[in-house]
């Protein structure tokens, strides 16, 4: 058996035996990409598994994460912290080796990948990463930046529309130290693709400006690894190299069909297969000479040094500019962050304007610019709307990507723009955000859900918030999406009612570092709302007193956004009637439920009763307010007309808010 072959066998090997002990999971993709993987991981990735995060080290994803375990065999192989004992235990609970790779779980593992498309989008983003650093940081005689983003995928990434999305961007960026290895076997879940997926592939992506490696034998390793050395040979283009393989190779009854996609073996074929191969060992068993062409720690170590005596070079010849790398890769806050994001909120809150928090948010985005070069602002082509620019940024052009950028004119691309956002976080470097409007938030939902997931930072701008857009009518009119938003896991939602409380979301979402955070904004001017310097403290709190009343209230009004407003003005009118009301301003739910339970009743005294008003579904305040409180909201889809008679048609009014404060008290 060649050595190749032996390198191959041996992925094979634990894959199928991983599957086979677990009795579930998927040993097709990982058989039948077996070469492609020595060819990449042996012979041409950048990697020092004894250091998973050094700076310049290639990224690797396994955009079809079903495949996982020819991922956890390379770690395993390669030198990774990642014992055999672990591959043993593929998909148990709390073993390092879960059904689909997962970002901080398992060492190595550069992304969560699973949900087809995103792991090849966040590859984009890496590369996009790569290229912007490069440009801000590299000197002459200095590439600290330089290394390749390489990306597996399959049928199914190709067929998910965000595919589609990313890669007309990547095509666009040119990014060319971006090469994805396309393992075209054929074969999906339901059988034979050619039924329902019959796209010229190869010519799809030459379309989008890249270039395209054809009709490379996917079993051939020689045939592979010169197909990325030409990849990495021209400059100007991402590379798709399309490997032919045979889904479930080595397996003597099964290759080449649907029934190794996601299903094990069998012992019976397991045995077979070994046999098939010339493989005599037990389970799970590779020779050692085998393990030690495998190991990447020697080569991996000569290469990191070399990377820092480079480094070390650079630090004497550009110090404040490797002491700007060295905090950015490891996301930290610059050292004045604090003392002048607070001379930034001190100077907002003392002009207390009346404007829309979009344009809050803009001014919150202009003051924070220029104490974090590390933004990455973005829009999917809606820059005018959701007021994502601030004066100074740098457009990213495609005719000048050497030139880097800070600004990233997405078009018309939520999915795409939320995913590659993630992939811009994992790399490091930066802090991205992006905007659309809150009703399309939908298109980036499971890019947001995997950030929150990863737990990870991007920043969502999302305005239009409400039945505010107005004449746009009930297709732009966000009515569950604040309220679903927030019921997802380590997803921070801010919607804040003035300039003061947009400033506190920016800066919290800056200062977050395990999990992404949405800001919800208005499209209409609100009142800026007066506060002392303490409650613009317990801003940070999520929640909090705005206005109280004297003595003991009779009720609590919980509001957000522009409803905020409205619970003033309803507060003041039963004032009128000698009914005590207090208001609650609670901008972020998900900082509030973190309090202690000291201050949450110090804001929503136990046995007072609580009214809630926002304008969107009610069911999510049941949470505060209880089924013997009342909820102000919509649970309706909207209406087209102008903004003001969209509000009192759907009665989110003032009045409306006072009436059910007497329903409830009474």
């Amino acid at each position: 058996m060649s050595s190749q072959a032996s390198l191959a066998n041996a992925i094979r090997v634990l894959a199928m035996d991983g599957v086979q002990a677990a009795n579930s999971g998927h040993p097709g993709a990982p058989m039948g990409m077996a070469e492609m993987a020595v060819a990449l991981w042996n012979r041409n990735l950048k990697h020092n598994p004894a250091d998973p995060k050094w700076p310049n080290r290639d990224r690797f994803v396994l955009s079809n994460g079903h495949a996982s375990m020819l991922l956890y065999a390379l770690l395993n192989l390669s030198g990774y912290d990642l014992p055999l004992d672990e591959l043993k235990k593929f998909r148990q609970l709390h073993s390092k080796t879960p059904g689909h790779p997962e970002y901080g779980h398992t060492p190595g593992v550069e992304t969560t990948t699973g949900p087809l498309g995103q792991g090849l989008s966040n590859a984009v983003g890496f590369a996009l990463a790569e290229q912007l650093l490069a440009a801000e940081f590299n000197r002459d005689g200095f590439p600290i930046v330089d290394h390749y983003s390489y990306t597996f995928l399959g049928d199914g990434c190709m067929m998910e529309g965000i595919s589609h999305e990313v890669c007309s961007l990547a095509g666009t960026w040119k990014l060319s130290k971006l090469i994805a290895l396309y393992d075209d076997n054929g074969i999906s879940i339901d059988g034979d693709v050619v039924g329902w997926f019959a796209d010229d592939t190869p010519g799809r992506f030459e379309a989008y400006g890249w270039n395209v490696i054809r009709g490379v034998d996917g079993h051939d390793v020689d045939a592979v690894d010169a197909a990325i050395r030409a990849a990495k040979a021209q400059h100007a283009k991402p590379t798709l190299i399309c490997c032919k393989t045979v889904i479930g190779q080595g397996s003597p009854n099964k290759a080449g069909g649907h029934d190794v996609h996601g299903s094990p073996l069998g012992k019976d074929e397991v045995a077979a297969t070994r046999a098939a191969l010339g493989i005599t060992g037990e389970a799970f068993e590779v020779a050692a000479d085998v393990r030690a062409q495998w190991s990447a720690l020697a080569s991996g170590a000569k290469q990191q040094a070399e990377w820092a005596k480079l480094f070390a070079a650079y630090r004497a010849a550009h110090p404040q500019l490797a002491a700007e790398f060295a905090r950015r890769t490891n996301g930290d806050l610059s050292a004045d962050f604090s003392a002048k994001a607070a001379e930034a909120l001190a100077a907002i809150a003392a002009k207390g304007e009346t404007i829309a928090t979009r344009k809050s948010s803009q001014n919150a985005i202009q003051a924070l610019a220029t104490i974090m070069p590390e933004f990455v602002g973005g829009s999917a082509d809606l820059a005018p709307s959701n007021l994502t620019q601030w004066k100074g940024c740098h457009d990213l052009r495609a005719d000048a990507m050497a030139e880097g950028g800070n600004y990233i004119h997405y078009g018309v691309r939520e999915f795409g723009m939320a995913a590659i956002m993630n992939g811009l976080v994992l790399h490091g470097g930066f802090r991205p955000y992006g905007g659309t409007f809150l009703m399309f938030s939908e298109y980036a939902r499971n890019a947001i859900r995997m950030a929150a997931l990863m737990k990870i930072n991007p920043i969502y701008v999302f305005t239009h918030d409400s039945i505010g857009v107005g004449e746009d009518g009930p297709t732009h009119q966000p009515i569950e999406q604040t309220a679903t938003l927030r019921m997802m896991p380590n997803l921070d939602v801010w919607r804040p009612c003035d300039s003061v409380e947009a400033f506190v979301a920016w800066q919290m979402a800056i200062e977050h570092r395990a999990s992404p955070t949405a800001l919800i904004l208005t499209r209409q001017n609100l009142p800026h709302q007066a506060r002392d310097a303490a409650q613009i403290a317990a801003i940070r709190q999520g929640g909090y007193v705005l206005k109280d009343c004297a003595g003991k209230p009779q009720a609590v009004i919980i509001a957000t956004g522009s409803e905020v407003s409205l619970a003033i003005a309803a507060q003041q009118s039963l004032a009128d009637k000698g009914i005590a009301v207090r208001v609650v301003s609670m901008p972020s739910n998900f900082i509030f439920d973190q309090q202690d339970a000291a201050y949450r009743d110090s804001v929503l005294p136990r046995g007072v009763p609580r009214i809630a008003v926002e304008a969107g579904v009610t069911d999510y305040w049941r949470k505060y307010v209880g089924l013997e409180g009342a909820v102000v909201g919509i649970d309706r889809f909207g209406e087209c007309g102008p903004a003001n008679q969209v509000f009192e048609y759907l009665g989110v009014t003032a009045a409306k808010v006072a009436q059910a404060v007497e329903g409830v008290i009474a």
